[in-house]
C-alpha cells in the first residue's frame, strides 16, 4: 500500500478524553474514531489489525476442531425467558420491540440461541462431540464505557459452545479449549496467563479467565512467577488426545493464578515468597464449562448409547477480539507509538523515501515494493513528500515491526537501512539482504503456526 492513497488520518495531538495509553494511540494511529459513547468506527489500519487477529482466532479454533457459524445480533427475548437469564443482565441488556411488539434483545451472549440451534437438529450421542462457534459483534450497555475498546458497548467477540454427551467429554472439551486459547495469545505475541475466576450471570464452577499483564488492567491479580516462563512454542498438540490436552492444563494451571474475586491469600502464602507477584491484568477471554445449566432448562437432550434421553453437558469459550487491538498496544508501546507483534502487525513493514522526487531513490523504493509484494508480503511505502522527520515519526506511532530506510548518501554505498521497531537498533545492508531479512522473519511465523510456506524468492532489478 501506498500513504499516498491510503486513508490513515494520523492526530498529532492526544484527544483529552483518552485515558490510557491504547486509546491514546489508536485514535492518534487513525485506527479509530468514536461514534458515540462505547461505540467505534474502525477506520482502515484499526481494521487491518482486527481481521489479523480474528484470522489467528479462526485458525487455531479449526485447528483445533470447532466448527465455525454466524449467529444474528438480534435474538428474542423468549428465548432468554425460557433459560431464566432475561433479568440476570440488567440495564446492560439492550432490550428492543419490534413493529410486532415483540421484545427482542441485542445479544451480549449466545448461550440460548446456540443451545436452540442444537436442540432442532441433533438428537444422538452419535452426533456428539460438538463445538460451534461464531465471531460477532455484540453490545452491552456500559453505565459508564471508557479507556476506547478495553470497555465499549459494542464489542467484537469470539463466543464458542461445546456440547458432550457427558461431563467427562466436557471437561476434554474444556481441556482443549484452554491449550487452543494458549497458542492463539502466543502467536499474537501476548502471554496471556489463565487464571480461577468467578464465573458471573454465565454460571458454571469451573472457568478461567486469560489475562494480559498491564498496570492499566481492571483486575488485580495474584500469581506464582513461575508461570510467566511457560510457553507453547512449536509444540505438537493432538486436540483429540484427552491425556494430551488435560497434561498441558496441568502445566499452565498447577502455579498459583487468580484474580481479587478468587483470591485465597492461606494458598498463596504457601508460594515461596520470592515467586509471589501482585500485578493488575486485562481479561481477553474466559472459558466456561457449565454442565446442563441451559440443557436442562431448555430441552436439550441426546439419546446416550443406553436409549436414556439425558440432557448434553455444555460449556462456553470466548475471546474478545475488539478489545485485544487495545490489549497488545497496553503490552506493547513505548513513548513514540504501538509496537506491533508480527502475528498481527497491518503492513509487514514500513518503506520510507528520504528524498521522494530522487530518480534513484524513487527506483530503489519501488524495486523494495514490488520485491516484498512478490514474496506475498504487505509493505507500507510511505511515497508522501513530506520532511523525513514527519514521516519517521509515523511510523514509530503506527508501529510497524521494520522499517527499510532509503536515501541518496546510502544508495551512493548500494545500502538501505533497516530497522527494528521493538530493539531500535538499525543496520545497514543490500536492499536485498533486507528483503531476505524480513522475508525469512515472517517465514518463520508462518512455520511456527503451520501455514504455507511462502514463496521462497523474487526480487526486481536493482538501480
Amino acid at each position: 500500500m501506498r500513504l499516498s492513497r491510503y486513508f490513515l488520518p494520523v492526530l498529532k495531538e492526544t484527544p483529552s478524553e483518552a485515558q490510557i495509553v491504547s486509546h491514546r494511540y489508536m485514535l492518534r494511529a487513525g485506527m479509530i474514531k468514536q461514534a458515540a459513547a462505547g461505540i467505534y468506527s474502525w477506520l482502515p489500519l484499526g481494521f487491518r489489525v482486527l481481521k489479523n487477529i480474528e484470522r489467528i482466532v479462526h485458525e487455531e479454533q479449526q485447528r483445533a476442531g470447532h466448527i465455525p457459524m454466524l449467529m444474528p445480533t438480534l435474538q428474542s427475548a423468549d428465548l432468554w425467558r425460557e433459560s431464566g437469564r432475561y433479568d440476570d443482565y440488567g440495564e446492560e441488556m439492550l432490550r428492543i420491540t419490534d413493529r410486532h411488539g415483540r421484545d427482542m434483545l441485542y445479544g451480549p451472549t449466545n448461550e440460548e440461541l446456540i443451545t436452540d440451534i442444537f436442540r432442532s437438529h441433533v438428537g444422538s450421542y452419535k452426533d456428539l462431540p460438538l463445538t460451534l462457534y461464531h465471531i460477532q459483534w455484540k453490545f452491552r450497555d456500559e453505565i459508564r464505557p471508557r479507556f476506547g475498546v478495553m470497555r465499549g458497548r459494542e464489542f467484537y467477540m469470539k463466543d464458542g459452545y461445546n456440547f458432550d454427551v457427558d461431563q467427562a467429554s466436557a471437561i476434554h472439551a474444556y481441556n482443549r479449549h484452554m491449550v487452543s486459547y494458549l497458542r492463539t495469545y502466543e502467536r499474537m505475541g501476548l502471554q496471556a496467563i489463565p487464571m480461577r475466576a468467578d464465573s458471573g450471570p454465565i454460571g458454571g464452577e469451573d472457568t478461567h479467565e486469560f489475562l494480559v499483564l498491564a498496570d492499566t488492567g481492571e483486575s488485580e491479580v495474584f500469581y506464582d512467577s513461575a508461570i510467566t516462563d511457560l510457553k507453547m512454542g512449536d509444540r505438537a498438540v493432538d486436540y483429540d488426545n484427552w491425556d494430551d490436552c488435560a497434561a498441558i492444563v496441568r502445566e499452565w494451571t498447577a502455579p498459583y493464578a487468580r484474580t481479587d474475586e478468587t483470591h485465597d491469600a492461606a494458598v498463596f502464602a504457601e508460594v515461596p515468597q520470592e515467586r509471589q507477584r501482585r500485578s493488575r491484568g486485562i481479561e481477553v477471554g474466559q472459558i466456561f464449562y457449565f454442565g446442563t445449566k441451559y440443557s436442562e432448562a431448555m430441552g436439550a437432550r441426546v439419546v446416550n448409547d443406553k436409549g436414556e434421553r439425558v440432557p448434553v453437558h455444555m460449556g462456553s469459550h470466548g475471546i474478545g477480539v475488539s478489545r485485544l487491538v487495545g490489549a497488545i498496544i497496553e503490552a506493547s508501546h513505548d513513548d513514540k507509538g504501538i509496537i506491533w507483534p508480527e502475528g498481527v502487525t497491518p503492513f509487514h513493514c514500513g518503506i520510507v523515501n528520504l528524498r521522494q522526487g530522487d530518480e534513484a531513490a524513487d527506483a530503489a523504493c519501488e524495486a523494495l515494493y514490488a520485491s516484498l509484494k512478490a514474496l506475498g508480503l504487505e509493505p507500507l511505502y510511505d511515497d508522501r513528500d513530506e520532511r523525513a522527520g514527519g514521516k519517521f515519526a509515523t511510523m514509530d506511532l503506527i508501529g510497524l515491526p521494520w522499517r527499510i530506510t532509503v536515501g541518496p548518501r546510502g544508495l551512493k554505498n548500494g545500502v538501505v537501512e533497516l530497522t527494528s521497531r521493538r530493539s531500535g537498533v538499525s543496520e545497514e545492508m543490500t536492499p536485498e539482504m533486507a528483503v531476505e531479512r524480513i522475508a525469512e522473519v515472517y517465514a518463520h511465523h508462518h512455520r511456527a503456526a503451520h501455514a504455507q510456506p511462502m514463496p521462497q524468492r523474487a526480487f526486481h532489478t536493482w538501480i
